[in-house]
């Protein structure tokens, strides 16, 4: 597992999920429609792993909290998938 960027390896490694969304061969817009979609049934501090395997998401879930006012915690890439890590930060 290495992470690309944001929080340090050992901590994405052990980070506890409060809610997973399984984007797997999903490509791009459905892994950001879906986690948009499943932000709004989470509460605010909650942390959500998304599992995909679309490259595009390396980029696109940073700009879609930077967008959106969520947490990106950062993200491990685990073979040909990509774990990204998000806290729900605001309503």
């Amino acid at each position: 597992m290495q992470p690309l960027r944001g929080e340090p390896r050992h901590r994405l490694r052990t980070m506890k999920a409060d809610a997973k969304l399984d984007c797997f061969g999903l490509l791009c817009p459905m892994p950001i429609i879906q986690t948009a979609q499943k932000m709004k049934d989470m509460r605010v501090g909650e942390v959500l792993e998304v599992i995909s395997t679309d490259q595009g998401i390396k980029s696109d879930m940073p700009a879609w909290c930077r967008t959106t006012g969520q947490e990106y915690l950062g993200m491990v890439e685990d073979g040909e998938l990509i774990k990204v890590y998000i806290k729900k930060f605001k309503e």
